[in-house]
């Protein structure tokens, strides 16, 4: 697995923003029964960023939490079945990994939710880290139903891994 983070205003963390990564991305990976290696990239920016990204990417001209980027056309969430079909467009050529996709991250935004939610910078990042992957692996949240289920499938992750609203980390 490759996981690789850009943190584009070299921001601090008071914990280890690739552990945190790598953690919840396997977690969801693992759940969501990935059969492949894969490759995930996270961007960190800044508010200003973000909404750049959204403005250039979606036409939406506002700053927003996180961007989810799917290296993946699905049939179904977590139908990992069309991939084999043309593994030149889904696979790097040089690791053999699925290229699964592609997460932006508003560090700014990420603070200010932890804050407004009265929970850790840390359970902020791993939610928002969770939400990118259940995308990455196809889901989304544009139905009532959709959004329940990718919100028990993000709150699922989190527990299992012990990452909870209570934490002050």
């Amino acid at each position: 697995m490759t996981f690789y983070v850009e943190n584009e205003n070299r921001y601090e963390f008071p914990f280890s923003v690739d552990a945190l990564f790598e953690q919840v991305a396997l977690a969801v990976l693992e759940a969501e029964k990935c059969p492949y290696e894969s490759a995930i990239n996270l961007v960190i920016t800044d508010n200003e960023g973000i909404r750049e990204y959204n403005r250039q990417y979606r036409e939406i001209d506002r700053e927003t939490d996180v961007l989810s980027f799917p290296g993946v056309d699905y049939d179904a969430p977590a139908d990992f079945s069309r991939v084999e079909s043309d593994l030149s467009d889904y696979f790097d050529p040089e690791t053999g990994e699925l290229m699964l996709g592609d997460m932006i991250i508003s560090y700014e935004k990420a603070k200010e939710q932890a804050d407004q939610f009265g929970h850790s910078f840390r359970r902020e990042m791993a939610f928002l880290i969770a939400h990118s992957m259940f995308h990455l692996c196809g889901y989304d949240h544009m139905t009532p139903e959709d959004a329940v289920l990718m919100e028990e499938k993000q709150e699922a992750i989190l527990e299992q891994l012990g990452i909870t609203r209570d934490m002050n980390e």
